[in-house]
């Protein structure tokens, strides 16, 4: 039996319904949220990435702004722009889009930033919220994925959890997330011995290690729910014959484009898992729902005060 198939883009739209209705009542209260993006010189993947947030924020009601400092600056003045959007008010949210420039410390200009106004949650405070379970901002990737297995009603509390990847971006706020859920939690990697073996324990395996279908039928145990994190191009023709070969509708795909998407989940899981994210249309669309949620919550937490009660909770 195939497994069911999660929703991603469905769950993203009805997240996006609600903070919708937040920012609402928060603009009536004269506290609309709003949203700074730092976008350095002309990368055309992240300038792709930045209008889908832009044009998030505007469906949504979210006031926004864009920063586009040319490739060759410096990180002092890529310092100096973000300690003015720390003083705003006005501004919730603050994102740098990355990469950076290699003549800029990425590190320095992720740190500047306030963590009240850290919309992805990579600076060290709310990472330490988060492995304490104080309120705080996170990141988003690893926040959608606990809301699509809640909103599919997949219990978390008590299942047996398994993270492939530790990135400082997905895996590990993923895992921490899955325990304070309650799961119990194994976070598997490069150095895993039997990396198979230990997927195979998973009621829950989320796969997040940036390699084309690597997670195999043999990784999975049946009717277990699988995550997809992966987002992995494939242009070659014998690549994709290894894992879409009679498949019509991606042939139609990599006919027109000459490429097509794949997970780091191998297509054949599909068949013995319980419950799957597809890819497209799984994971991804909740990252950018989630920063959403996130420059309300922002809003929110630094306001706190001022909040009207009906958008407190």
């Amino acid at each position: 039996m195939a497994a069911r198939v999660l929703d991603g883009n469905k769950i993203a739209a009805d997240i996006r319904a609600e903070v919708a209705c937040e920012v609402k009542v928060l603009t009536a209260a004269g506290m609309r949220p709003g949203l700074a993006v730092i976008l350095v010189g002309n990368n055309p993947a992240s300038e792709i990435y930045v209008r889908g947030k832009v044009k998030s924020c505007e469906e949504l009601g979210i006031y926004s702004e864009k920063h586009t400092p040319p490739d060759t600056v410096s990180t002092e003045e890529l310092l100096e722009l973000v300690n003015d959007l720390n003083q705003r008010d006005e501004i919730d949210g603050i994102l740098v889009q990355l990469p950076l420039p290699s003549q800029v410390d990425s590190k320095k200009v992720l740190m500047a930033v306030d963590p009240a106004k850290d919309v992805d949650g990579f600076h060290p405070v709310n990472v330490g919220f988060l492995s304490t379970q104080r309120p705080g901002l996170v990141p988003c990737t690893p926040a959608g994925i606990i809301e699509i297995l809640k909103r599919s009603n997949i219990p978390i509390a008590g299942q047996e959890a398994v993270v492939v990847g530790r990135s400082d971006i997905v895996g590990k706020p993923t895992a921490m997330l899955l325990i304070n859920s309650n799961a119990t939690v194994t976070v598997c990697h490069s150095k895993t011995r039997d990396l198979p073996g230990v997927c195979r324990r998973a009621d829950i395996l989320v796969a997040a290690i940036g390699r084309a279908g690597m997670v195999a039928r043999d990784f999975v145990r049946p009717g277990a729910t699988v995550i997809d994190v992966g987002m992995n191009k494939i242009s070659d023709r014998n690549e994709f014959d290894k894992f879409f070969k009679g498949n019509e509708k991606r042939e139609q795909v990599f006919a027109s484009k000459g490429s097509t998407l794949i997970g780091d989940v191998h297509p054949e899981v599909a068949e013995i898992a319980g419950a799957i994210t597809p890819v497209p249309g799984g994971v991804g669309p909740l990252t950018i729902a989630m920063l959403m949620v996130n420059t309300v919550r922002a809003a929110k937490l630094r306001r706190g005060s001022r909040v009207p009660e009906l958008a407190k909770a």
